[in-house]
């Protein structure tokens, strides 16, 4: 049995540790300063940072194959008040202008409309990453209507527009609540040419391949929602599926494992790294814990040892021109046409 299907027997918070053990640890894939070095990369290095992406914690009303967050029903894992008053001294002490809400499904943490409303009253732009079913679940059917009232955009996940796909990914019926959740959106004036209220799709391939180009797919995902269902979206972005958590069990499940890191590695593009997420972002877990991405997170990755380490003890400026930790698993964003959360990195 693989080794996180063993893990998954007992505390799941253990996880982490063990999943960049088995990351760092296998000799046979070249480390990523060492192709970072071959490319006359010494260190990835941060620069201003533009965005705080808070991760409010792990409840989920799915459990998608993909999911490197390992994110459910059954995670009970939820940000606190305390932290989110640390998230909201840091923002106001800051130039930053966009804070990006993640989860698990981030809307199930009670506090998330509380929070939206102190971030919106701050003046900042609000980007909520949605999983699209939650918006027709029952006791949230009120989240379209909050989130148009106070310009948030949204950023929903659909794996694909065809309901096979989308359901094999993502469990039976989520494509057809998925479709429902979006015309509520578009009847709300998210994606409408005269509505500034923007409405975004993330692409994640259903195994272990590269997404194809993103300009070509969203040509085609326009065109098969706009004529199947009459639905609009502003952009695709497309992600590649990180070597973590489930997805990481997964491929040893399979036994694609090796296949996989090979064709992230054989794919590493120099041309993605001075875009890389990581540069312009920090990202803070449902704890308060602060991490150089959100990949790094799920890792328990942390900053380096001369950072403060938790949202409470730190300024902007110590975030600033910091060395990112890096590992194997950040070849998933430099692979190809490169990866983050708003997709693609390099045009191809």
């Amino acid at each position: 049995m693989p080794v996180l299907s063993l893990l998954r027997q007992g505390n799941p918070l253990a996880n982490a540790g063990r999943q960049r053990e088995l990351l760092e640890s296998d000799a046979r894939i070249p480390t990523f300063q060492s192709a970072m070095a071959n490319h006359g990369i010494s260190s990835l290095q941060s620069g201003q940072l533009t965005s705080l992406q808070i991760n409010v914690g792990k409840l989920c009303n799915q459990t998608c194959r993909h999911c490197h967050v390992d994110a459910g029903p059954d995670r009970r894992e939820l940000m606190t008040k305390d932290n989110f008053l640390h998230c909201l001294r840091l923002l106001a002490e800051s130039n930053i202008q966009t804070v990006d809400i993640t989860g698990g499904a981030p809307e199930m943490n009670p506090l998330f409309e509380w929070f939206v409303t102190e971030i919106r009253q701050l003046g900042r732009h609000v980007i909520d990453r949605c999983n699209l079913t939650i918006l027709t679940a029952p006791g949230f059917t009120h989240l379209p209507q909050f989130l148009a009232d106070h310009q948030v955009e949204v950023i929903a996940s659909l794996p694909c527009y065809l309901e096979e796909n989308c359901d094999s990914q993502r469990g039976d019926g989520v494509f057809q609540k998925s479709i429902a959740a979006l015309r509520l959106m578009n009847d709300l004036g998210y994606a409408r040419d005269d509505s500034s209220l923007k409405l975004s799709l993330v692409y994640n391939p259903v195994g272990p391949s590269l997404p194809p180009n993103q300009q070509k797919l969203e040509q085609s995902y326009r065109d098969q929602l706009r004529q199947r269902f009459g639905i609009e979206f502003n952009h695709l972005y497309t992600i590649t599926n990180m070597p973590i958590s489930r997805f990481l069990d997964d491929l040893l499940l399979s036994k694609r494992y090796d296949e996989y890191m090979l064709l992230l590695v054989n794919s590493f593009n120099r041309d993605s790294v001075s875009n890389l997420m990581c540069r312009s972002t920090i990202s803070i877990d449902w704890q308060g814990n602060l991490y150089d991405c959100d990949f790094n997170q799920m890792l328990e990755l942390p900053l380096q040892e001369s950072l403060p380490r938790h949202v409470r003890d730190v300024r902007i400026s110590d975030l600033e021109n910091r060395t990112i930790a890096v590992g194997r698993h950040c070849y998933g964003c430099t692979a190809g046409a490169g990866s983050s959360c708003t997709g693609s990195l390099v045009t191809n």
